[in-house]
């Protein structure tokens, strides 16, 4: 074996290295992803309950309160909920104050549905003590680490819409 094939031999064996330290960081990201939905699954859970929200309400809300006003149809496609469940859903939701249904003025059989801010606030307290610790962990790190950090969540979302889109096409709802 000449150096030169030793050398090689070398810079295979530390690329192989550097490649199975990367999966497993890799491995490592997505289990702490995994283990951060799960948290904030059972965080909902909890705001849900104290809220007296069914998971299904406090999820439709959180998207009227993102992206409303939206039509129920709007909302049940984005959900991947049947219209007439999303009925009753948007039917509990109003009758707890969360949301208003306003008819569209350009079209009377139209109705849009918009989060009642009013009712905000209570969800902001009942969040208040994980927005505080994110605020502590966030305050650790430099605005170029935030940046990284929020390009990454955002991708990870988008990521997700894409893959949920993908199973509604595939499950032909």
């Amino acid at each position: 074996m000449t150096a030169h094939d030793a050398d090689a031999d070398a810079q295979a064996e530390a690329d192989q290295q550097t490649r199975r330290v990367r999966r497993r960081r890799i491995a490592e990201t997505k289990q702490h992803l995994r283990n951060l939905r799960i948290e904030l699954a059972l965080l909902n859970n909890r705001v849900g309950a104290r809220a007296e929200l069914r998971i299904t309400d406090l999820d439709s809300l959180d998207i009227i309160v993102r992206d409303g006003p939206l039509s129920p149809t709007a909302l049940a496609r984005r959900t991947g909920v049947h219209l007439a469940t999303m009925t009753g859903i948007l039917d509990r939701l109003e009758k707890g104050g969360w949301i208003t249904r306003d008819r569209v003025e350009t079209d009377r059989r139209a109705v849009l549905v918009s989060a009642a801010p009013e009712r905000q606030r209570s969800l902001f307290e009942l969040y208040g003590g994980m927005n505080d610790s994110l605020d502590a962990i966030l305050d650790d790190y430099s605005d170029e680490q935030i940046d990284v950090i929020s390009g990454f969540l955002g991708r990870c979302a988008e990521a997700g819409q894409a893959a949920t889109r993908d199973l509604a096409k595939d499950g032909a709802e």
